[in-house]
């Protein structure tokens, strides 16, 4: 008698179950039943979403070549997290008459009950992990409904911050809201009113482009984040004419408007998208966005197209590693064609041409294939390291900007104190000489608090940009484990959900023919290559 025992883990570690420990436990259980023979198998560094792995198919070409008529593992997520990769294999061992044992859940298909409870098991393990992915995703809709900011991408024109409230228990907790940002909303305004000017989306961005405007962080802009300024609800002061129209559009509302507070939008590009009034106040007049919105329709129809909606997964993640544009859809052939090709195209080469930018296209069915497989079979406990690592770090950036902003906060009322014991001497010494000299020191001291409170400003601007980075870290982790294990049976829309929240943005770096996957609150990215 002969046994294969296979080992997997996802990246070394020396605790627990690491890949020695397994196969000595799974060596002595063996021994233990009779079995002197072994052949082993090791795969480290590889997902137990699929089995796609070397050793596992090495093993799998022996198992074909009846080396062996038992396999053994640690435990049954050692194979497979997947109910189906799994059953597919214990179908394919039982017609090659090899028993399959799993030590730590005492199965052993030799014996109809152990084939009955191996099953079992496995079903129940995967229905414990889409459970935990169903209620996250409920979580989330639950805040959306509340009109909370939930993390993510500040829409230009606005900063994230962080707010602290009692609970029903009293307890004291935290949430983010938006703030607007006074320079970066001039901006937003100008497209406003160009656009109703122009009334042309590409006559807009050359506007904006041939006028050096400047979008976040002094990158550019281009037609697609125009188009999603110009249709993004957080900067209308809403009312009920606002609410219908986004009801309309098929979205569902929530709250009751004041004519003062924007509307945060949750998972806008699919059909369970939510829109609810938010804390935060709203800049643009309604009659404007609704006129805005009104002509963004009327060129829509005029000009209608094949809807990237049905065909393009990374659209509005993918950007130009050369200009910074957003990448977008481009197609090949006849509209009526069954099979239409689709690429993806720099923004900026799309409206301005190669004197714009010169970066290669993207077959679209290509490149989408290449991330999701390299999204599954990422690392996902160097991405949580990664997460952990970013954690400390704004952890220790936290205290380093309250201790900082403690001591100057402490400076003001030493100096407001100051003035007050001066303008007390100052009531003795009207008309006085003396009353002059005092009057000077406040003067001087006023200046001094007002430089102190603009520095206090700054660092807590940087508190709240810093605490949005590791906002939602526990989902984003949840969220890529149910990508991995739901994307090959979810719909483009859940798929796109999915990306959403676990991809910050793609960078394609066509000089090299690198696609970098940047994730979402990790300072950690994926490389795919285009050249292999």
């Amino acid at each position: 008698m002969k046994a294969a025992i296979y080992s997997r883990k996802s990246r070394f570690t020396g605790k627990g179950d690491s890949i020695e420990n397994q196969i000595q436990l799974c060596m002595d259980y063996a021994k233990s039943i009779g079995i002197e023979d072994f052949y082993i198998y090791e795969d480290e560094g590889f997902s137990g979403s699929n089995i796609d792995r070397p050793q596992f198919k090495k093993m799998m070409q022996d198992a074909k070549d009846k080396k062996f008529n038992y396999l053994i593992c640690y435990r049954l997520d050692r194979i497979s997290r997947n109910v189906s990769d799994f059953s597919t294999l214990i179908e394919k061992l039982n017609k090659l008459d090899i028993s399959f044992i799993s030590i730590k859940e005492q199965f052993d298909t030799s014996t109809p009950m152990g084939r009955a409870m191996m099953f079992i098991s496995s079903v129940f393990a995967q229905l414990e992990r889409e459970t935990i992915a169903e209620r996250v995703k409920d979580n989330m809709y639950e805040l959306a409904r509340s009109g909370r900011w939930l993390g993510g991408k500040t829409p230009h024109g606005f900063n994230s911050e962080r707010i602290t409230f009692l609970d029903e228990n009293l307890k004291e907790r935290s949430m983010y809201k938006l703030q607007v940002n006074d320079e970066q909303m001039e901006i937003v305004k100008l497209i406003y009113n160009k656009y109703l000017e122009f009334r042309s989306l590409s006559k807009l961005y050359k506007y904006v482009y041939h006028n050096s405007i400047r979008g976040p962080h002094g990158g550019k802009f281009d037609p697609s984040s125009l188009s999603r300024i110009l249709r993004n609800p957080a900067y209308v002061k809403a009312n009920d004419k606002i609410l219908k129209y986004l009801r309309d559009n098929g979205m569902e509302v929530i709250g009751t408007p004041d004519g003062k507070c924007g509307i945060l939008t949750y998972a806008k590009n699919t059909s369970d998208s939510i829109a609810a009034i938010a804390k935060h106040l709203g800049v643009i007049e309604p009659e404007i966005w609704l006129k805005t919105q009104n002509q963004l329709d009327k060129n829509r129809d005029k000009a209608p197209r094949i809807a990237t909606g049905k065909t393009a997964l990374l659209s509005g993640l993918i950007k130009c590693g050369k200009c910074g544009a957003n990448m977008r859809i481009t197609y090949k052939g006849k509209k009526t064609d069954k099979d239409l090709k689709y690429y993806y195209v720099c923004g900026t080469k799309k409206t301005l041409g190669v004197d714009g930018c010169n970066c290669k296209n993207l077959n679209g069915p290509l490149v989408e294939s290449l991330v999701v497989d390299k999204i599954k079979n990422c690392d996902l406990e160097s991405i949580i390291s990664a997460f952990d690592s970013n954690k400390i770090k704004i952890d220790y950036a936290f205290n380093d900007l309250h201790s900082e902003t403690d001591l100057l906060k402490n400076k003001v009322l030493e100096k407001e104190k100051l003035i007050n014991n001066l303008i007390k001497e100052l009531a003795k010494n009207t008309g006085s000489i003396a009353s002059d000299y005092i009057i000077s020191q406040v003067e001087s001291l006023n200046n001094e608090i007002s430089i102190l409170k603009s520095k206090i400003d700054d660092l807590e601007s940087s508190d709240i940009n810093t605490s949005s980075d590791c906002f939602n870290l526990d989902i984003i982790v949840s969220n890529l484990k149910k990508f991995n294990n739901e994307v090959d049976n979810a719909s483009l829309d859940d798929k796109r959900l999915l990306l959403s929240t676990i991809i910050d943005s793609i960078i394609w770096d066509s000089s090299l023919g690198d696609l970098n996957i940047i994730y979402m609150g990790a300072e950690i990215d994926d490389s795919v290559s285009l050249n292999n």
